[in-house]
């Protein structure tokens, strides 16, 4: 490994969940204004994930702002952006969704994936052949 790789690996981040395209995520951003430090928030939806999965990888965020389209491009691994939470997920079939740029919003709308929470130490039933093999 030379020094720019040692470097690029140093700078990746490791707090980032899993973003695909289609899933509804809140990025929140710091912005310097004068000598003040804030954070802005933006919620949209993932339309673009570019450049793989390594240091030099995008996400295209957009939402619908006041009647317009806004469209924002950020450096997933840029120390900017403070943290990147994941809001909803949707089921896509397309690794771009570029077409949501000419539907209406009525018709932009995906199918939410709904998570279920996993049971633990539950019991799982028998089935009743196995039951009635065993009794013979």
């Amino acid at each position: 490994m030379n020094k720019l790789d040692q470097f690029n690996k140093a700078q990746e981040r490791k707090d980032l969940p899993e973003i695909r395209t289609g899933y509804t995520i809140r990025v929140h951003q710091k912005i310097k204004e004068g000598d003040k430090q804030r954070i802005q928030i933006f919620e949209g939806l993932v339309i673009a994930r570019k450049h793989g999965r390594g240091i030099n990888s995008t996400i295209t965020v957009r939402k619908v702002s006041g009647g317009f389209g806004v469209e924002r491009i950020y450096p997933v691994h840029s120390p900017s952006i403070e943290k990147i939470e994941v809001v909803r997920k949707h089921k896509v079939r397309q690794s771009k969704l570029y077409y949501i740029r000419k539907k209406s919003a009525k018709e932009a709308r995906l199918k939410e994936i709904k998570d279920q929470p996993v049971k633990k130490n539950a019991a799982k039933p028998e089935s009743k052949v196995k039951k009635e093999k065993s009794e013979k």
